[in-house]
């Protein structure tokens, strides 16, 4: 496996530290990995290393103020910087792999990122996998709290209002491994949410639900079915308004948020590395399918 690093300038001149995984033969096809709220891609080596192994050439990068990229930790003025900031990283992997296929695999927010991306530039892609995707989040949030979080995101956008979520057993996993590292990784953020990345994510997921009728790439929508993080009911959505004639929902039972690091893991992985192989193997397929166990 070949392995590179390197630096791209998104808005407001914040630094992006990116990277990329090539295997040591051609690859088959082109896979841009975009991580979650606080954490970084370093978090999935696992993955990546079983897209390697495959055949797919990977590229991912720390979003601004996440992992060792620039900016304010956990903050964004505007949610679809993170959108811009994905583009120069397309458009870079796509120039370095040109003629090969390129697909997206979303985490979480990512998974939000990753929709606004497809919903602006789908036609720069294969297909988009989406994995608890941040499409409904906050349904708990009562509208007094949402009209004096905008206030206050205008005012001193960069306050940390919201705890973080805690539990007595983790969100993330029913492997109580993946808390404790998450817990103790120095690039994850693990403080308070702030007020206007707080204001920013709510909006944009709004607009993502009222416009995903608007995608038309091929779609692998997965989510735990007991995820307290993020709504399966977003992917539900997602699922069902899309009008992507090839498209699959794939509910994981038992599983909590981070699909790919519950015990189940290398299933999932193994699930969606088939689906990303035959739509390499067998262009523009027609399928619809919906799988919930």
């Amino acid at each position: 496996m070949q392995y590179a690093k390197g630096m791209l300038i998104g808005q407001r001149a914040i630094r992006l530290t990116h990277a990329s995984w090539l295997p040591d033969a051609q690859p088959k096809a082109l896979a841009i990995l975009v991580h979650g709220y606080g954490e970084h891609m370093g978090r999935y080596k696992h993955v990546i290393e079983a897209m390697v192994e495959q055949g797919y050439a990977v590229h991912s990068l720390d979003h601004r103020g996440h992992g060792d990229s620039t900016g304010v930790r956990a903050h964004v003025e505007r949610f679809d910087y993170f959108v811009d900031d994905l583009h120069l990283l397309v458009q870079q992997a796509k120039a370095a792999h040109a003629g090969l296929p390129c697909f997206m695999v979303a985490h979480s927010m990512g998974g939000l990122i990753g929709t606004r991306y497809a919903l602006r530039h789908q036609d720069q892609l294969a297909g988009l996998i989406l994995s608890g995707a941040a499409i409904q989040v906050g349904d708990d949030i009562s509208p007094w709290i949402r009209r004096i979080a905008t206030l206050i995101a205008t005012l001193v956008p960069t306050l940390p209002i919201t705890p973080a979520t805690r539990a007595t057993e983790s969100v993330l996993s029913r492997d109580p491994l993946v808390q404790e590292q998450f817990d103790t990784d120095p690039l994850t953020y693990k403080g308070k949410l702030r007020a206007r990345m707080g204001l920013e994510f709510a909006k944009a997921a709004t607009d993502a639900r009222n416009r995903v009728a608007e995608l038309q790439l091929p779609l692998l929508v997965m989510h735990g079915a007991e995820d307290r993080l993020t709504n399966p009911k977003g992917s539900e959505l997602l699922y069902t308004e899309a009008r992507s004639q090839d498209k699959t929902l794939k509910l994981w039972p038992g599983c909590r948020h981070e699909i790919l690091n519950e015990p189940e893991k290398d299933e999932v992985i193994a699930f969606m590395l088939d689906w990303l192989d035959q739509r390499v193997e067998v262009p523009a397929p027609q399928a619809l399918r919906l799988q919930t166990a």
